[in-house]
């Protein structure tokens, strides 16, 4: 708003950079523009103050879908003047010349001509949506319709809008609340009843992994006792071999040496065959002789000697 200073039959106007101010006087503009600062009089001054910033129009609206179902529409209009001379000229912008108030409320006739508009262009789509469709889609469809909402006859610029939600009633929300509830329950409980069958899967998995570990552990366990089995039979047969071997050469080793000692025998019989008998018998009696016990003293009765002396003696 801008300030208008009071002086005797004078006032001052000190607009601001984001009010367009308009000064007519007997049908000629004097003043127009944006940040102005002029002298007036409030007898014949026609002023009008129209704010050229960005604006946002906040809007709550019920709509109808195609399958009969009531939904709430929650959006935002953010507008801009564009053109003071044409909105001047359609809506009353007028300020008291003294105050610098607004004689009228234009800003609210401008809303409802928004709100109207966009109402439109929202009411037409949904009307061709079902109630999920609206739902799940409605945001973007609406937006795009009212992207080229337009205001030009009024010298306005729509500059962006914004669909923050598109919901049902209560009663419906709720009720599509626990269908939905109730969907993703059953993916939950199918995610879950999917991963035990996984878990199943898995651990039968393992369990033949284990078992056919198992049965490749015994395979190789048997080989190796056949293996152990034959490497015991090579040796006890190496064994049998060496102890044979042993055995024949032991046998062989006795038999030379008896018949080395036959040979000997014979060779000595040999050698005693031509030797006289006395003096074998004197041979005899020598080696018994070198054979007997140490004798410490010996007597001799005359029984021992007669039969001794009677064989000398023939």
């Amino acid at each position: 708003m801008a300030d208008i200073s009071s002086y005797p039959g004078l006032r001052h106007l000190r607009g601001a950079p984001t009010v367009h101010v308009r000064h007519v006087r007997k049908g000629k503009l004097l003043h127009d523009g944006t940040g102005l600062s002029f002298w007036f009089r409030p007898s014949t001054a026609v002023l009008s103050e129209v704010p050229v910033d960005d604006r946002e129009l906040p809007m709550l609206f019920h709509a109808r879908t195609h399958d009969h179902q009531d939904v709430t529409v929650q959006l935002t209009v953010t507008y801009r003047c564009t053109d003071p001379a044409t909105t001047t000229s359609r809506i009353d912008f007028s300020i008291d010349p003294d105050t610098g108030t607004l004689r009228q409320d234009p800003l609210s006739q401008i809303a409802n001509t928004l709100t109207e508009n966009t109402q439109q262009h929202a009411l037409e789509v949904l009307a061709t949506l079902d109630l999920e469709t609206a739902i799940r889609t409605g945001v973007e469809k609406v937006k795009e319709a009212t992207r080229n909402l337009t205001a030009a006859h009024i010298g306005l610029e729509i500059i962006d809008v914004r669909v923050v939600a598109i919901r049902p009633d209560a009663e419906m929300e709720k009720a599509l609340q626990t269908t939905v509830r109730e969907k993703v329950q059953q993916e939950a409980d199918r995610a879950t009843y999917e991963r035990r069958a996984l878990a199943v899967e898995r651990e039968r998995a393992i369990s033949e992994n284990e078992l056919q570990n198992q049965i490749e552990l015994a395979k190789r366990e048997e080989l190796l006792v056949v293996q152990r089995g034959a490497n015991a039979l090579e040796k006890a047969e190496s064994q049998a071999r060496a102890d044979r071997i042993a055995v024949d050469a032991k046998a062989d080793g006795i038999r030379k040496l008896a018949e080395a000692e036959a040979a000997g025998e014979k060779a000595r019989l040999d050698a005693y065959r031509d030797v006289p008998r006395e003096t074998l018998y004197a041979l005899a009696a020598k080696e018994l002789a070198g054979n007997l016990p140490e004798i410490g003293s010996l007597t001799l009765t005359p029984d021992m000697i007669a039969p001794i002396l009677q064989r000398f003696t023939r």
